[in-house]
């Protein structure tokens, strides 16, 4: 009984000396910040706003359940940050919460990645399935 009270004195003071509690706070950061990020949108007007607005449009249709939504999230963020997809525009749309764009759309299953072009509303191509390698020749395919 008395080593574990001299291992638990002992594992606090190396905490105490090692990394005091008014150091431990601080926060590191990056001195470069991504430059791109996968925008959410609530609403199926600011969605379609963003495909007026931008040449390029990537939409990722997933739903907070899905398995195969949650292993691609990462990997589409990353592509988001990537230089040679910098001209693109990454959004998602929980379907969950707007069952109507969804259907709009043509959404069928999770994930599903929609890619509009010039402002137009109709996906110019569909890629159903967390597949990141034709995902990535998706955006290869339609960078400017």
């Amino acid at each position: 009984m008395s080593r574990n009270l001299f291992r638990t004195a002992q594992s606090t003071f190396r905490q105490s000396f090692y990394r005091p509690s008014h150091i431990s706070s601080f926060r590191q950061f990056n001195t470069t910040s991504p430059r791109m990020t996968v925008h959410n949108y609530q609403t199926a007007d600011s969605f379609k706003e963003a495909v007026k607005n931008n040449k390029i449009v990537l939409l990722d249709c997933f739903a907070t359940w899905c398995g195969p939504c949650k292993a691609i999230a990462p990997i589409l963020v990353n592509h988001s940050n990537e230089e040679q997809f910098k001209d693109i525009h990454f959004a998602k749309i929980d379907v969950d919460d707007l069952p109507d764009l969804a259907q709009e759309l043509g959404v069928t299953a999770m994930p599903t990645f929609l890619l509009f072009k010039d402002g137009e509303i109709e996906p110019a191509e569909k890629l159903v399935g967390a597949n990141p390698n034709a995902l990535v020749s998706l955006l290869r395919k339609n960078i400017i």
